[in-house]
């Protein structure tokens, strides 16, 4: 095209472009285009701007694209990685062992931090679980041969039948446990059977020990109220003991219990109190590896006890809210104190007291890692420090030993639930 010509041509889209709108699009450019000498030159200036914002477009588009096919990509992996976990899961549930230092639960919480691990419950295998059931089976066993020597001395044939009948679904509940260990063995089943099987079995354990525990209530009225221990013989996250009082506010206090464990690693919760809004107001556990902690509203002081060795043992705690000051001892003897432990923070009231079970929930959320596994008996609690003499002469026995002003070891002060009880207190008669 002539040079010319050329110009012309530009200056006619220049013109067109002008007038096709009366909108200011900002900076604009002129671009020369060669078009048929008998062509519609506005037409052929907005078809080629239209041709740039289109190649612009599909630019982006393929860009947006790449981008997406790289999330598909880890999106598949994170998938693939997904339904590998829950293959295992539902083959085999596995148990989730905790860590911490500062906070006694399964997914421990470090003081002062506010992670919530309510609900954390540990998962044992089926087989495991299957066995500790044959194990409380066994001691509910343990509990109806005492029964029968205490019908052999009051004959009784409503007594003598209800044993039977009890016997009898003991006998039941063991060829069910045999029964399912042997299909696991044979690695039949899938993991929803096994939780059912066990839930069943669980619940039926639930109802022997009560009926047990009602014929056990018969004979009762031959010994003081508080010449009994409880026995937790195996780790489960359903058997324990809950105190009926709740503790007043108080801004000291002293705790004494007697313990008989043997268990490793560490004998777990003793007792745990939790209040609305917080699980741990005041703990004593000893958890894996770590001492026996004493916890105060999350805060923890470590304690110098030793006493997994299979014999009683008779141990207090004693607590000031003023500094936090606090002191241990054990069978008698102070062996060690500090301060600011919780300081100038009562302790709430309100709550609830469980023995053998450290909370998650208020009242529940239990972790079969952290029960006590053990015996304990003699659990007392008071709104004041006691003296060392106090606290000796309940490590001895002695007849000048005192109850506690909140809460006093009696029958009728506990509700148990799941487990197994020992009626005869042996330490006092050992030391006697």
């Amino acid at each position: 095209m002539p040079a010319g010509r050329a110009a012309r041509t530009c200056a006619l889209l220049a013109l067109c472009l002008l007038g096709a709108g009366a909108q200011d699009f900002g900076p604009t450019r002129f671009i020369c285009t060669s078009v048929p000498v008998d062509a519609d030159m506005c037409a052929a200036s907005v078809a080629a701007g239209g041709a740039e914002e289109l190649r612009s477009s599909v630019l982006q588009l393929r860009e947006t694209v790449l981008q997406q096919k790289e999330t598909i990509l880890s999106q598949k992996e994170t998938i693939r990685e997904l339904t590998a976990k829950l293959g295992r899961c539902e083959s085999q549930s596995t148990l989730e062992p905790g860590a911490g230092e500062a906070r006694a639960g399964g997914g421990r919480k470090q003081p002062g931090s506010g992670k919530n691990t309510m609900g954390d419950l540990s998962r044992t295998p089926a087989a495991e679980t299957l066995s500790q059931l044959g194990q409380t089976l066994q001691s509910l066993k343990t509990r109806l041969e005492n029964l029968e020597q205490y019908s052999r001395l009051n004959s009784s044939s409503q007594t003598n039948s209800l044993k039977d009948l009890l016997q009898s679904k003991i006998d039941e509940l063991e060829r069910q446990v045999l029964s399912r260990v042997n299909t696991l063995e044979e690695g039949k089943g899938g993991p929803r059977n096994d939780t059912e099987e066990r839930v069943k079995i669980e619940t039926a354990l639930t109802s022997l020990h009560q009926r047990i525990s009602e014929l056990e209530k018969g004979q009762k009225d031959n010994r003081p109220g508080d010449k009994f221990q409880l026995t937790f013989p195996l780790r489960t996250n359903y058997m324990y003991a809950k105190v009926k009082k709740s503790l007043p506010e108080m801004y000291a206090f002293t705790v004494c219990m007697w313990l008989k464990s043997s268990a490793a690693p560490g004998v777990g919760t003793p007792f745990s109190y939790a209040v609305p809004g917080q699980a741990n107001e005041l703990v004593l556990i000893e958890w894996g590896n770590n001492p026996m902690e004493i916890l105060i509203n999350d805060k923890v002081a470590k304690l110098p006890f030793v006493i997994n060795d299979g014999k009683w043992h008779h141990i207090c705690v004693t607590w000031t809210t003023r500094d936090g000051v606090w002191e241990a001892y054990q069978d008698g003897t102070q062996g060690g104190s500090g301060e600011n432990l919780a300081p100038y923070h009562p302790i709430k009231p309100q709550g609830v007291l469980v023995l053998g079970q450290e909370q998650d929930t208020l009242g529940g959320g239990f972790d079969a890692t952290q029960a006590f596994v053990g015996e304990l008996a003699h659990f007392n609690i008071w709104d004041r420090k006691l003296t060392p003499g106090e606290v000796y002469n309940l490590a001895t026995c002695s007849t000048k030993a005192l109850s506690g002003n909140v809460i006093a070891w009696a029958e009728s002060h506990i509700e148990i639930y799941g487990g197994a009880t020992k009626w005869t207190f042996e330490a006092c008669r050992q030391i006697n």
